[in-house]
C-alpha cells in the first residue's frame, strides 16, 4: 500500500530508490536544497549527468544517478518561481510533483523523497505549497493504484513540518 509522510530530516541522508532535487532549468548547481543534493552526491559528476540532459522546463523532471547518495536517483523537478500567482504557479508546482512522481514508476522505482518544491528561494508561500504537493502526491496514488510508492517529505525545520502535518489532516492524508 502506498504512503505519504513528513521527516525531519536531512533529505540527502535518506535510503530511498529516489530523492528530488528541487531544480533550476538549467540543471545547474545551486543554492538551498540543490546544492546540498549536489554536494552529498559528488558535485562534478553530478554535474555532468545533468550537462548531458541540458535542461528540464519548469513543471517537468527528469533522472540521473545518485552517485554517492544513500539514494540510487535523483530525479530533478523544476518548479515555478513565485510572481504573485498569476502566472500558472500552481500547475506548474503540481505538475513538478506529478512528473516527478511519473518518472518514478516509469523506472521501477517504490520510494521516493521531495522537499517542499519552490517554498525557498523561489518564493513560493509554505502553506500553498503544501496544499499543491500532497493534492499532486494524493492524486497520483489515487491514480496509480496498481502501483505502490512510498512518498516522504524530507523538511529541516519544525515549523514546516508542522504545516505540513495540518495540510495532512486538512486533506484527508492519514498521518
Amino acid at each position: 500500500m502506498s504512503s505519504i509522510s513528513i521527516q525531519k530530516t536531512s533529505i540527502t541522508r535518506l535510503d530511498v530508490d529516489a530523492i528530488v532535487n528541487a531544480a533550476n532549468s538549467r540543471l545547474q548547481n545551486g543554492g538551498g536544497v540543490c546544492g546540498a543534493i549536489f554536494q552529498a552526491a559528488g558535485a562534478a559528476e553530478l554535474q555532468a549527468a545533468c550537462n548531458k540532459i541540458g535542461r528540464c522546463d519548469t513543471g517537468s523532471a527528469v533522472i540521473t544517478p545518485g552517485f554517492k547518495l544513500p539514494a540510487k536517483y535523483v530525479i530533478h523537478a523544476v518548479g515555478p518561481i513565485w510572481h504573485g500567482g498569476a502566472y500558472n504557479e500552481a500547475q506548474f508546482l503540481y505538475s513538478a510533483y506529478k512528473q516527478s512522481l511519473k518518472v518514478a514508476k516509469e523506472n521501477g522505482l517504490h520510494s521516493i523523497a521531495f522537499p517542499l518544491i519552490s517554498s525557498g528561494i523561489y518564493g513560493y508561500p509554505k502553506a500553498e505549497a503544501w496544499r499543491k504537493a500532497l493534492q499532486s502526491c494524493k492524486d497520483f496514488i489515487d491514480a496509480n493504484k496498481n502501483y505502490e510508492i512510498d512518498i516522504i517529505f524530507a523538511v529541516i525545520d519544525d515549523a514546516l513540518l508542522e504545516l505540513g502535518m495540518k495540510t495532512m489532516t486538512d486533506l484527508n492524508i492519514a498521518v
